[in-house]
Parts: C-alpha cells; structure tokens; sequence
C-alpha cells in the first residue's frame, strides 16, 4: 500500500489521540458506501415504491438520488473541515455548537441503533421463508454473531468482507439485467419504455415526492462513511469525494434495475392497487422474465446482501459514532475503549450487537415490526441530515466568512428544504416516535446542564481547511 498523503487528517490537532488504525484508501471507502447503501436494495422494496409512486419507480429513484446529492455535498464539506469520527454529531457539535451536537448525535442514533436490527431482521424473516424449519431467531443469531466476530477482528477484515460481498452482488445484478433485458427483447415488456420514468396517467407532483420517502431508504449509507475519517488515510477532499461518487453509482444502479422490473412487472393494476405487502414484488417480476431459479437467486442475495453484507458496514458505524460520543464523555466512557490489538471500539461494537439482538427479537414477535423499524430509521435519519445542512452555513458562511455560496449556502438550503418536506410527510407513527426520542434527548442534555456537565468538545475549532 502507498504511504500516507501528507494532507492526511489527523486527530491530534482537535485534541485527541489517534487510537484507530488508519488502513483505508478511496476504494476501500467507496466499496464501504456502496454496500452500506447496497446495490440491489430496490430488490427488497420495489413492490412498495411501485405503488406509492404510481409505477414510476425509476422516477422515485432519480428525485431520490438528487435529493440526497445536496446532503452528500454538505457532508463533503463538514468532513473536510473536520474529517473525525462521528458523521453528525461532530459536524453540528463543532460547526454550531456542542450541545447542537450531542441533540444530532441523539436523533441520528434512532437511525444507526435500530439500522442493523432492522437489516437482521429482514434477512431473517427473508431466509426463514427458504428454510422455514429454522426459527427466525436461529438466523438472527447466526447474522449477528458472524458480523460482530468479522467487525471484532479489525476495520481491515470488514474492508476486505466488503469487497467480496459487493463483487458477489453485482454479479447478481447482472445476471437479473442480463435476463431481463433479454425478456425485453422477446416481447415480454409491458407499458411504454418511458412509464418507470414518466406516465402521465399517474403523474403528480405530491405522488412523487411521497415516493421518494420510500425510496430514498436506500440510499441511507453513503453518510456512513463519515464514520471512518480516523481510519482513512486519504487526504479530507478525497474522503467527500467517496461520499458523492458512492451516492451516484448506487443511484445509477438503483435507476437502471428498477426500470427494467417495472417494465416486466407481470400484474401492474394489482400492485398498483393492491401494494405488496408480503415484499415479494421484486422476486415475482424476476420469476416472469427468466424463470424460478432467478426468482430464488434474487431472494437470497437480498437476504444475504441485507443480513451479512449491509448489517456488517451498519454496527461498524454505529460503533464509531457510539465511540465518537463516549470519547468526548456525552455517553459513558467504557463505550470509547479501543481494543489494543485489533484497534476498533470493541465495547460499542458488542453494546451494538446486543442491542440489534433484543430489538431483533422483540420486533420480529410483531405484525409491524419491519414497518416501523424501516420509517424510525427514516425519520432519524432525515432530522439528523436537517442539523447538517444547518452546520455548513454556521460553520462556513456565519464563522468563517466564506463567499463559495454555492457549495456553503445555496446548496445546504435546498436539501434542507427537500428534507423538510420528507419530514413533515413521513408517516404519523414515525413522526410520533421519533419527536418522542428527541424529547428524550432535550431532557437529558437539560438534565446535565443543571447538573453542571454542560458538553463540550475536546480543543477549540479550528478554521476549515481552505
């Protein structure tokens, strides 16, 4: 491997020691936000975005991936100024303030808590259906244990588990584009080449944006490769770069499979009508354009894609951000051990394993449990991004005096605004639940400010790097 860049980022200057390993070049980050995102991820929703979006899946995809290029570029920009572990609870602690910070840190854990029960969860109920003599327990177990010993043994483990699993699910991908292109080709198509695009039977605006509340699940990932700015050894430009290049070839992906499903989608008016609520949708469509064995093929990658691939980059962030947050003493301390060998926060990375055990447990005894995991990890997420955007106008435009409006004033307002919308018209429950964990978290910061243990961040900010 190639030595260092001198312009690589060190911790030391905002008051910390380098604990973790720095081991992670541009592709190792770049493989990390596409399998964080997954590349078949529309394999597990397509029947529902079909629906919310009238049959203009592709659509809801393209709004979806331009919708959260605004926040990729904001978080470009914060991970330059302050390339640390911690994704937003850094980036609003440092650019507004610390207790801004630890409200962020609060709110965007409801999104990388529950994100690996949810995926566990999926995956098991997913291989269950195969296997039903096996209990859904017996599989959650099995994932769980199997990610957490690859995380346990180094960031370089899960780097080269990474690679393995995104060859393995473009492969997959091709082999179902490959099919269904052919499928096309023999006649087997149905609607107007343009409709996953554009169908004006079915087009409105609100129905649009509904949809991309759906889909834009799927791109929730490309952020976690903020969490691993101390283990980088690329210079802080490249690791925003990593974010924005993830985020346009997973939507490129997610664009390109869902209009080819949608056209082969064999019962349009029932699934338009009737949504799909065994999430079979996907494997249905796959089943008409090339037979059962690429039905089969397709449902097990996903359930594999979700349970091992995406589950393993989503407690190796969760982990980092626990560790972030306990290292500056918002979260008890023993969550900021590092193991000396292996160099990975080793206690965040069990409390995050047994954490996905009991929510796994619990939410798989429930009708709904998917359904509401899947919206709280929406919402977490979207509210968390809010305080980004925010971030990068205090920290550039209101401290820094800068006059690139584009990139630190314009930019950061429409995709607050774009994400304000998704908020307000997220689902109630989600909504519920999700200002009731916020609440949550203004208690306890109001609680250690009277106790006098107001947070504060290690050193005083330094001047982002110009």
């Amino acid at each position: 491997m190639s030595s260092p860049r001198p312009e690589a980022p060190g911790v030391e200057r905002f008051g910390y020691q380098q604990e973790l390993r720095r081991s992670l070049g541009f592709a190792d980050l770049l493989i990390y936000g596409l399998i964080f995102m997954v590349p078949i991820a529309p394999f597990g929703i397509f029947g529902s975005v079909f629906q919310s979006s009238g049959g203009m899946v592709a659509l809801a995809y393209v709004i979806g991936m331009v919708a959260m290029a605004f926040t990729a570029l904001s978080y470009a920009q914060m991970a330059r100024a302050f390339p640390m572990a911690g994704s937003v609870y850094t980036y609003a602690g440092r650019g507004i303030a610390a207790p801004v910070g630890f409200l962020a840190g609060w709110v965007i854990l409801l999104d990388y808590v529950l994100v690996p029960a949810l995926l566990y969860l999926v995956a098991s109920a997913a291989m269950t259906s195969f296997v039903p003599g096996v209990p859904i327990w017996v599989w959650l177990i099995a994932f769980i244990v199997l990610n957490t010993v690859v995380n346990y043994l180094g960031i370089e483990m899960t780097a080269r588990m990474n690679k393995i699993m995104l060859i393995a699910e473009l492969i997959v991908l091709a082999i179902f584009l490959v099919v269904g292109i052919v499928a096309l080709a023999q006649g087997k198509g149905h609607g107007d080449a343009l409709s996953p695009l554009f169908d004006s039977s079915t087009f409105s605006w609100p129905l649009a944006f509904g949809a991309v509340s759906v889909a834009v699940l799927s791109f929730l990932g490309f952020d976690g490769i903020s969490m691993l700015a101390e283990e980088s050894r690329v210079e802080t430009r490249r690791l925003g770069r990593s974010m924005v290049f993830a985020l346009a070839l997973a939507g490129a992906l997610f664009v390109v499979q869902t209009w080819v499903a949608a056209l082969l989608t064999p019962d349009r008016a029932t699934l338009l009508s009737e949504g799909d609520a065994a999430g079979t949708a996907f494997y249905d469509t796959a089943e008409y354009a090339g037979g059962h064995w690429l039905s089969v093929l397709t449902a097990v990658a996903t359930a594999v894609a979700w349970g091992f691939a995406n589950s393993l980059v989503a407690q190796a962030a969760t982990s980092r951000l626990l560790f972030a947050m306990a290292r500056d003493r918002q979260l008890p301390a023993f969550l900021g051990k590092v193991h000396p060998k292996h160099r990975v926060p080793v206690n965040a990375t069990f409390l995050v394993a047994g954490v996905s055990l009991v929510l796994g447990l619990y939410m798989s005894s429930r009708d709904d449990g998917i359904t509401l995991l899947g919206t709280l990890v929406n919402f977490g997420a979207m509210t968390a991004f809010l305080a980004l955007h925010v971030s990068v106008v205090v920290h550039y435009v209101v401290r820094s005096r800068s006059r690139d409006w584009w990139r630190h004033l314009v930019a950061p307002a429409i995709g607050f605004l774009i994400l304000l919308y998704v908020v307000i018209n997220a689902n109630i429950a989600a909504q519920v639940l999700g200002f009731v964990w916020l609440a949550i978290g203004v208690v306890i910061l109001a609680g250690s400010i009277l106790m006098g243990r107001r947070p504060t961040l290690s050193a005083v900010t330094p001047e982002a790097n110009e």
